[in-house]
């Protein structure tokens, strides 16, 4: 029995090494060295000093990483809709009618889509004479043109609503898994007692899907703060610095301006506040007291 089952471990152990191996070559290496790189001048063609504390003092008082700070937190806030969005997405192709399996391809195609042809498709979308001001003058939502990413009022939103749309499928795919997990006699017995299509959901759907709401909010919520793709291609952090985000600007920092000492120092500043948000969401989630 103990050779079985060490011959099982061995096994499993075995089939995980390449991913293992991968992360921490790509994963865990950069975040061990940046934290001593993050403590230095360091320079590619120069000569390296230790700067200690500098670099995290300079990020305190550096007002454009504070902005591109805010702007990833104010990011955060497409999390909630994404989860509900995606929740009855998956609850919509949760059925066995005909061509059910083309609409959820449909759903997850933006997933898919490089994020090049997203952004050409959405800036030809967003602009001054594109489809979106169009539909809304005709409808007299707005009264003249809106230009949705050159105004700083409105670009990150634009750039929110993008990467909502983008994101949906993926999290529906997954809430899908979730809701063919659940046993139809649940719901037949729910019926039966005369509950409504909306009390099943709220009775029976969601509580029982909480484990997925768990995993897809903290997924979700590393990926709105880490948000870099639509900003570099669309905005690049622009109008002003209405759309800088801390990845885009760490990665100006590191990639542009070869400051990697000081872009260290952001990132494990930017990683702190991630796992402080996740160990909310994870302490929220076991008391019971997160509403979806």
């Amino acid at each position: 029995m103990m050779r079985w089952m060490r011959t099982e471990t061995f096994a499993a152990w075995a089939f995980m090494a390449p991913g293992l191996l991968i992360v921490a070559v790509f994963v865990l290496w950069p975040i061990i060295y940046g934290i001593p790189l993050s403590l230095t001048d360091y320079s590619v063609i120069g000569e390296t000093h230790y700067v200690g504390f500098e670099n995290y003092v300079t990020a305190v008082q550096d007002k454009s990483f504070l902005t591109s700070l805010w702007n990833s937190l104010v990011y955060v806030l497409i999390v909630p809709f994404i989860q509900i969005f995606s929740i009855l997405m998956a609850i919509l192709v949760n059925t066995r009618l005909p061509l059910i399996k083309a609409f959820r391809a449909a759903y997850y195609i933006p997933v898919v889509t490089s994020m090049v042809a997203v952004a050409l498709m959405w800036s030809w979308l967003f602009s001054n004479n594109g489809v979106v001001n169009y539909i809304l003058l005709q409808l007299g939502i707005i009264q003249e043109q809106v230009g949705w990413l050159s105004s700083s009022s409105t670009a990150l939103y634009a750039l929110m609503f993008i990467t909502m749309w983008k994101g949906l499928g993926y999290y529906m795919v997954l809430y899908l898994a979730g809701l063919q997990g659940i046993p139809s006699e649940l719901y037949e017995a729910a019926m039966i007692d005369g509950a409504s299509r909306w009390q099943v959901i709220l009775r029976i759907t969601v509580p029982l899907l909480r484990p997925h709401i768990l995993f897809c909010t903290l997924i979700s919520l590393m990926g709105a703060i880490r948000v870099f793709d639509e900003m570099f291609v669309l905005t690049q952090g622009g109008p002003g610095n209405a759309t800088l985000t801390s990845s885009l600007y760490i990665y100006q920092k590191g990639l542009e301006q070869f400051n990697f000492g000081y872009a260290s120092a952001l990132g494990l500043i930017v990683s702190v506040i991630v796992g402080a948000l996740s160990i909310f969401v994870f302490r929220l989630n076991r008391r019971g007291g997160v509403s979806y």
